[in-house]
């Protein structure tokens, strides 16, 4: 075979695996299905809604979105996993709290990095709340505060991660009260703080309402305040925290997402889907009962909410690190 005939036929074959690896458009994706990394155990509020609005949401792309829960880190395990993913619409994942504060902030891995990754939308805010369980003796947040006041340190609360959106808000909660709490930490969102209050290890727990959705309709739970500036559309028996006359605001997101450099089309093919699946009737309707608010931003609004979040909240946690209230 003379030189050039190799040549020739190298650079064929060259260009073919080009061809073949790299990420259909959107014209034809998706071809098969998509695997969705929600990074927290199975079973929590991020789990469920993810879950909903990806099943309404495949019927439009014509393929499955599976959920994969690759929970670790305050979510780091499971994003890292996003971010290096290939980068052809066929791995995404769900950013949380943690995953755009906790984790970035705490330095927690050195190659996580959010520029890795190309935002698709946001689906939710979700204001936390402090829930009690069915058996607490306490009917408003004045009742707590004042039994706190009688046995500082001796009311436990679960909280999730150490330094995380619920621990800062109880720390904010106990200044402005002054309070004295057993802040206990579970790692693991939602799901290990419900198996704690089911468990009779704490009756109190810090998250939000939706997490607690189905402990809540199940009798188990209910909701003493939600720290937010506006009532709740589902469970409107829950005073909001400026109605109880408390400047606590916490609370999280859900934030889908997909590995930087996935096709523009096909991200604007995955926004669609999402955005129309969330504003349909079915998924409204489910919401309605969970207490999360609907909350949708495109790719571009999501990315520069993500930027905000981040420099308002580092702000506050630089404040407190000042004042000695956390640690890095």
């Amino acid at each position: 075979m003379t030189l050039l005939k190799t040549t020739t036929l190298f650079a064929a074959a060259a260009a073919a695996a080009i061809w073949f690896a790299a990420p259909a458009s959107a014209q034809d994706y998706p071809t098969k299905d998509i695997r969705l990394v929600v990074p927290w155990a199975a079973g929590g509020g991020t789990d469920g809604i993810s879950r909903k609005v990806s099943a309404i949401a495949e019927k439009e792309l014509g393929q499955t979105i599976y959920v994969e829960n690759v929970d670790g880190g305050m979510s780091a395990n499971g994003i890292m996993n996003v971010m290096s993913a290939r980068p052809d619409g066929y791995t995404i994942g769900v950013l949380t709290y943690d995953s755009v504060i906790t984790v970035p902030y705490q330095k927690l891995l050195p190659s996580y990095d959010l520029d890795k990754l190309q935002m698709i939308g946001r689906l939710t805010l979700e204001p936390d709340a402090i829930i009690v369980s069915k058996d607490s003796p306490y009917k408003s947040v004045d009742e707590l505060i004042a039994a706190a006041k009688k046995e500082p340190g001796e009311i436990k609360v679960a909280v999730q991660n150490t330094g995380s959106r619920t621990h800062l808000a109880m720390l904010k909660f106990e200044k402005l009260t002054g309070t004295d709490l057993d802040l206990i930490a579970y790692p693991g969102g939602a799901s290990p703080q419900k198996e704690a209050m089911l468990s009779g290890e704490v009756g109190i727990a810090v998250t939000s309402l939706g997490d607690f959705s189905n402990l809540i309709e199940e009798g188990d739970a209910r909701g003493l305040v939600e720290f937010s500036d506006t009532p709740n559309p589902t469970y409107k028996d829950v005073p909001d925290a400026k109605s109880a006359g408390l400047d606590v605001q916490s609370g999280s997101f859900i934030i889908v997402a997909a590995p930087k450099k996935t096709p523009e089309d096909v991200v604007e093919k995955l926004a669609t889907a999402y955005e129309n699946a969330l504003n349909g009737e079915e998924f409204q309707s489910w919401v309605s009962k969970v207490g999360v608010t609907p909350a949708w931003l495109g790719p571009q609004e999501a990315t520069a909410f993500v930027k905000d979040e981040q420099d308002r909240i580092f702000a506050q946690f630089d404040s407190l690190k000042e004042s000695g209230a956390i640690s890095q």
